[in-house]
Formats: structure tokens, C-alpha cells, sequence
């Protein structure tokens, strides 16, 4: 028998020991040895659950516990997440996370840790709620030069569009949807800010590149200003409206560009299709060319998936570290401002003598129950730095945003 610990008995926590028991008898096909809940470590006591008799409070408990082989950590945030997670790999103990906020700040070090004690630190869980896609980047896909990652990382985001674009419904009527439905959380900031997203990008452009994607180096916009209106043009384009984390290098290595914002994305991308709480990860290699994976990104039993597809890993390896291509080493990105896209812009009043004055070559967009008095138009490619430089020149622009492709 292999026992274990959970660290945070909350919505994904108690989603890992309940697949453990429901699916016990598929783990055995992978690990003949039963995966047992030995600890669960939290604040509260859960009085008549099936697992009340296994709840600790104190962390040493299982520290100090031989038995313990694997601890799934799952309470959240960076501390004491992250110095319990120290402890136990320099015990030898193989760690197991569904925490983004710790693995984009402290990855690295954790994993170093790991290795220099011969145990495994594994993070699935912490990029696509049940989508397999880390395991992916770090096994299947280590022949490729992966030269484009673009992902819809954040399932409340993607829901709160999808109800705008199909309901009609304002942003703060989206939100407060989601909230009701348990997609948003009371304070929605990181998800709607986007840097949960953004902490998703940075540990998937880590993994493609090998090296520390800092999070706080990537350029970062939410949601929060996009408009129903903004949806009336993408209709009239034939585009949808997504939060994504992109991320893009040249073939030779020479630039490496990362950001987190809305962006209009045509019918012929497959993320186009993308909608409620789904997410997916769109990669191009420059062999395998396109990938994507899809599914549900976040949720109680899909990210308890992802969890014990990493228990069973590190069971399946005890005694031994599994490698993660992710180095210490900050890798330093592009200038922003350097980066060209497309761009759709609205404009208030404007005069129209001033638009290819300023933007040069547009593309009118004028859907019907557009806003009296506005002028809406895509732009050629334009470098930031060009089209930061244009929009200076005018003060009748309402909202911009970047196509993809």
C-alpha cells in the first residue's frame, strides 16, 4: 500500500479522495499497490464525513510520518503551500500540486529540490484543470521546437464572454452569472484581470522554452472593459471575443514573445469554437505542426483527475525523480512594443479624413444596432510601438483589440 497526504481538503482536495475510492479498482491497473488516504491536513474537522478520522492539523504529523510516500497539495496560494511543499521534497517525499499561483512563482526551485532529494514534484493540475497537457510538454512533445502555444486558460473568463456573445448581457451581468453558478469566485480579480491566465502562459512558455517565464514580465489585460458592442462587430466579422495566453518564438530562437489579453479570433482557428467553461491549448510544433487540447479547465472532478494522473506517476516512480525541462534560468523576452498584430478599433465622432491618415490601409466593419456616431475598422499589421503612436494622434477612439492570426 502506498499512502499518501492531502494538503487542503477543499473542492479539489476532497476531489481527490473521492476518485481514489470510486476509481479504485482502474488505479489498480496502473499501481497494484493501493493509493491510500492516509492525512488530510486542513483547518477544519468535517464532522461526519467518511474521512473525519484521517483529518490532521498539524503538518508534522505527516512530515514525520515514514509512511507517507506522496503528498497532493492542493490548498492554494503561496504560503504555507509553498514551505510545506520544501519540507516534504527535502524528505524525499514526492509532492503533487493543482497550485498555478505556487508553481509560476516557485517552480523552478521546487523542482530543484525535488531532484537533489531523488523525489518527483508534479503539477498537471495547474494548467487546464483536466486537460492533459503538461505531461504532454514534457514527454510527448520534447522532439519538437515548439514555436506557438496560444491557450484559453481561464474557464470563468471564457464563460462570462460566451454569455455576452450569445445572451447579449453586459460584463457585469456575465459576472454575476458565474458567480451564482460557482465559476467565479466573490473577489473575481485574478480571473477577470487575467492573471490567473497570465500565471498559466508563463508556466507553459516555461516549459516550451526550458527556461523561467516570470509572470510579472508578461504584459497582462482582462476582460473587464470588453463590451456587448464589442460582440456586435465580432458577429459582423465572424470572429468570437477570448481571454488567451499567447505565446510565440521565431524558428531561430532569436525573439520570445508572451501576453495575456482579449483577443478577436477568426472561425477558421480552432479555439474560435471554445465556449462556456471549456478550456483549450492550441500548440504548433515545427514538425507534429498543429495540436490542440481541449476540455473542461477547471471544476472538482476534472482537476482531481489531473491530480491523481500525477499520484499515480510518482507511485509508479517511487524512490526515482521524474525530469522537468524547466530551469532556473530568467529568459528574457521581446520588447512588447516590437510585436505586430492587427488590430479592431471603434471610434467615437471621429473624422473620417483622419483614419487612413493615421492607421493607414482600414478595413470598415458596420454592423446593423451598431452605436450612433461610431466608426469600427481593422488596421493592417502594426507593430505596438506604431499603433500606440497612432491612437495618440486621435481622441475619438473608444476600444481597441488584437486579432489573432
Amino acid at each position: 500500500m502506498i499512502n499518501i497526504a492531502i494538503l487542503g481538503f477543499g473542492t479539489v482536495g476532497s476531489g481527490v479522495a473521492e476518485l481514489i475510492d470510486r476509481n479504485i479498482e482502474t488505479i489498480r491497473r496502473t499501481v497494484p499497490s493501493d493509493i491510500y488516504v492516509k492525512y488530510i491536513l486542513d483547518l477544519r474537522d468535517f464532522p461526519g464525513s467518511r474521512y473525519q478520522d484521517r483529518v490532521v492539523h498539524d503538518f508534522d504529523i505527516i512530515l514525520n510520518d515514514p509512511d507517507i510516500r506522496i503528498i497532493c497539495e492542493t490548498m492554494g496560494g503561496k504560503e504555507p503551500a509553498r514551505t510545506f511543499t520544501e519540507k516534504a521534497l527535502q524528505r524525499g517525499i514526492s509532492v503533487c500540486t493543482s497550485n498555478k499561483e505556487l508553481v509560476a512563482a516557485y517552480g523552478p526551485a521546487l523542482l530543484r529540490t525535488a531532484r537533489q532529494n531523488g523525489c518527483s514534484y508534479l503539477f498537471e493540475a495547474s494548467v487546464g484543470g483536466g486537460i492533459p497537457i503538461i505531461r504532454p510538454m514534457n514527454t510527448s512533445l520534447t522532439p519538437e521546437y515548439i514555436t506557438d502555444i496560444a491557450g484559453i486558460l481561464n474557464g470563468t473568463t471564457n464563460y462570462i464572454m460566451t454569455r455576452m456573445e450569445h445572451d447579449g448581457v453586459s460584463f457585469e451581468d456575465a459576472l454575476r452569472q458565474a458567480q451564482i453558478n460557482g465559476y467565479a469566485e466573490r473577489n473575481p480579480e485574478a480571473d477577470v484581470e487575467g492573471h490567473d491566465a497570465c500565471r498559466k502562459i508563463a508556466i507553459l512558455s516555461s516549459l516550451m522554452c526550458g527556461r523561467t517565464v516570470r509572470y510579472e514580465d508578461i504584459p497582462c489585460e482582462g476582460i473587464s472593459r470588453v463590451t456587448t458592442d464589442d460582440f456586435l462587430y465580432a458577429r459582423e466579422l465572424g470572429m468570437a471575443i477570448k481571454l488567451l495566453g499567447l505565446s510565440r518564438r521565431a524558428e531561430d530562437g532569436s525573439t520570445f514573445y508572451v501576453r495575456t489579453a482579449p483577443f478577436m479570433v477568426p472561425a477558421s482557428h480552432p479555439l474560435h469554437s471554445v465556449e462556456d467553461v471549456f478550456n483549450a491549448v492550441f500548440v504548433h510544433g515545427n514538425m507534429v505542426d498543429n495540436l490542440m487540447f481541449y476540455g473542461r479547465g477547471a471544476g472538482k472532478a476534472p482537476t482531481a483527475s489531473a491530480v491523481v494522473s500525477d499520484i499515480l506517476e510518482e507511485a509508479r516512480t517511487l524512490g526515482r525523480n521524474i525530469p522537468v525541462n524547466w530551469s532556473d534560468e530568467v529568459m528574457t523576452l521581446s520588447d512588447p512594443a516590437q510585436e505586430s498584430f492587427r488590430r479592431f478599433v471603434r471610434m467615437k465622432d471621429a473624422d473620417m479624413s483622419e483614419i487612413p491618415a493615421i492607421f493607414g490601409q482600414v478595413r470598415y466593419v458596420s454592423p446593423e444596432g451598431r452605436p450612433e456616431g461610431e466608426t469600427a475598422f481593422i488596421t493592417e499589421m502594426m507593430t505596438e510601438s506604431q499603433f500606440d503612436s497612432a491612437i495618440s494622434r486621435t481622441s475619438s477612439v473608444v476600444s481597441t483589440m488584437r486579432l489573432l492570426g
